[in-house]
């Protein structure tokens, strides 16, 4: 077996070109390298029924409603009951940096499709929304698992440009998807925190379980630049033109009260909150998912 942390890492996701392909393998080497998943192990609490669908697993078939029916059904149990997920993810301008083998962009979309994967591996329903401004691609949620082409083809052809609007996106989302589920949003969060942080209060005052993966590069959370250099807006015409020495420490002071602010907005609206590195095995944004998963139904 393939050392699934390896096989994990950014430098080996960039060699698989497709992206449904490389959603795919990431899913199943997280799988195949856990000793037992939290979450796909068996439930304990029984929920319902419902009509057995192909790819279920034949032993949570109910013989005796089966006996009595001629139909088969299988038992639901908490955590197993279908959700219906909407992936959020950010595609403006900003997103397309990158100092490794992934941009920002590659690194999202490829989490994004990730999670559908193992969503629609639970016949859960997942939907995708591709943003910057404004929304760019949208696909409705479903749970057949061919849904998953569907997915990974829209944010495959959504290419990164203008800026980021997430208050006006999460607003449209919050008016769009009123039903109660779960909203997993993936962005830099590039853009006013207080209009951020008032968007996904929306959310949770709907009653949507909501979840953030903030993807950031290495070299935006080290400063590790060195020497006269010019650095040019991604989402601006602006340049600046400085020796980075002298930035390092202001920088760094204004990153720390940036992500302390949007740590704790969303500690108080109950939104759970991942910040990812760009460099780090995928296998830790999947790892929040499951942890995040199995929680769900406490707390709503």
């Amino acid at each position: 077996m393939h050392d699934s942390k390896q096989f994990l890492h950014p430098e080996a996701i960039a060699r698989i070109s497709r992206l449904e392909l490389r959603a795919r393998h990431i899913v199943e080497g997280f799988l195949s390298g856990m000793h037992r998943s939290p979450y796909f192990g068996q439930s304990i609490e029984f929920r319902q029924h419902r009509q057995y669908a192909p790819g279920d697993d034949l032993r949570h078939i109910d013989w005796k409603v089966w006996a009595k029916q001629d139909r088969y059904y299988v038992k639901q149990f908490e955590e197993d009951t279908n959700l219906r997920c909407n992936l959020l993810v950010d595609v403006s301008e900003s997103m397309q940096y990158g100092s490794g083998p992934l941009s920002k962009y590659q690194y999202a979309a490829t989490v994004a499709v990730s999670l559908a994967y193992m969503l629609l591996r639970q016949q859960d329903a997942v939907g995708c929304l591709a943003f910057d401004e404004a929304v760019r691609t949208t696909v409705p949620a479903r749970s057949q698992r061919t849904h998953l082409t569907a997915i990974a083809e829209s944010l495959a052809i959504s290419k990164p440009r203008e800026k980021t609007d997430l208050h006006r996106v999460l607003r449209g989302a919050a008016e769009a998807f009123p039903r109660r589920g779960m909203m997993v949003l993936i962005s830099d969060l590039l853009t006013d925190q207080k209009k951020l942080l008032k968007g996904l209060r929306m959310l949770r005052q709907q009653g949507h379980d909501v979840m953030v993966f903030h993807i950031m590069d290495d070299d935006e959370l080290d400063f590790p630049f060195n020497g006269p250099m010019r650095f040019e807006g991604l989402e601006s015409s602006a340049t600046l033109n400085c020796n980075p020495r002298a930035l390092r420490a202001g920088y760094l002071a204004a990153l720390g009260r940036f992500l302390e602010e949007v740590r704790r907005g969303c500690a108080k609206h109950t939104v759970d909150y991942h910040l990812i590195r760009t460099s780090e095995p995928l296998d830790a944004a999947l790892a929040a998912y499951l942890t995040n998963r199995l929680g769900m139904h406490h707390r709503n």
